[in-house]
């Protein structure tokens, strides 16, 4: 993990090269997974050298993305969703966190590993660890550790669930609300339900932007959980962060002012960049000895619950919706 004390200059072409990693963020064709990955190459070959200011860009640019996002929601679409499974939804969430508790005290997982894998497996992947990982303080290893366990369960499923969905016989309603809850982030989501039939794009789309409204809640959650006196105002009460609100704001915005979806894509894009660049540079932060440190249980712990949770959405889902 990055020191405490002043980092020395990094050398001129060292800084260079970080810079030319971050404009290579704002291709189309470079997203989340690929940027994160990207950072550790760099920070694993001694390419980069861990600092403590590249942790605070990365913490602001992933949370301008989670503010972004709000932009891109329809709340009577996803309200409408939200409010028709909210008992489901309730019902994954809070049942992931009790799991993803009991097992993480079984492998002996970080707790604060345990509270981000259990945010992305529960709600909307990289973006629910990044919103909550920035809220609790977490490190630049246990950040990249449970964002590298989301993102490659996330490269699995993308390829894995339509097929399965055509084999279990499942229609395009089904399969969307499936989708949305066992599949980590929005744009894996939309990836799987485009594969498998137009129809089940909206509905996938509807149920996982209302379970990414869940953000808030669980944010100000972990900020009471974790709270220290950088977080909170005073002993036992958390102090609500800046960036949920104005996500909140963003939310509303959007339904005031609906021209702005017809910018939809392109805020969709200018929030994906910034979550790209944010977690290049987490990924940057981080070294060997930290990784090592970390071990095999994290993914262990990503794999149990994103089976369970699998499993249970599919149960739910074929017996209650046809």
């Amino acid at each position: 993990m990055s020191g405490t004390g002043p980092a020395s200059p990094a050398p001129p072409w060292k800084t260079a090269l970080l810079w030319l990693a971050l404009a290579a963020c704002l291709h189309p064709g470079v997203d989340p997974g690929l940027g994160l990955a990207g950072g550790l190459v760099l920070a694993v070959t001694g390419l980069i050298a861990p600092g403590t200011r590249r942790r605070k860009w990365a913490t602001r640019l992933i949370q301008f993305a989670v503010i972004v996002l709000g932009l891109t929601m329809d709340l009577r679409q996803v309200l409408h969703a939200g409010l028709s499974g909210m008992g489901f939804a309730a019902g994954t969430i809070a049942g992931t966190f009790l799991l993803g508790t009991l097992v993480g005290r079984l492998l002996r997982t970080d707790s604060t590993i345990t509270t981000l894998i259990n945010s992305g497996t529960a709600i909307c992947g990289g973006s629910a660890i990044a919103a909550v990982g920035s809220v609790i303080r977490a490190s630049s290893a246990q950040m990249s550790v449970a964002l590298a366990t989301v993102f490659v369960l996330n490269g699995i499923a993308l390829y894995l669930f339509p097929p399965l969905g055509h084999w279990l016989h499942l229609t395009p309603t089904q399969f969307g609300t499936w989708a949305a809850v066992a599949i980590h982030d929005v744009s894996s989501v939309v990836g799987a339900a485009a594969r498998f039939s137009p129809d089940a794009l909206e509905s996938a789309t509807a149920v996982k932007l209302a379970r990414a409204l869940w953000i808030i809640p669980l944010s100000l959650l972990a900020a009471w959980r974790f709270h220290d006196d950088s977080i909170a105002g005073e002993r036992g009460r958390a102090k609500v962060p800046l960036f949920i609100g104005l996500f909140l704001v963003a939310c509303v915005a959007r339904e005031l002012l609906p021209e702005i979806g017809d910018y939809q894509d392109a805020i969709r894009t200018i929030g994906k960049r910034g979550m790209t660049m944010g977690l290049l540079l987490i990924g940057a932060n981080l070294s060997l000895q930290a990784i090592k440190a970390v071990g095999w249980r994290p993914m262990v712990l990503g794999v149990v619950l994103w089976i369970a949770i699998t499993l249970a959405a599919l149960l739910v889902v074929r017996s209650t919706i046809v």
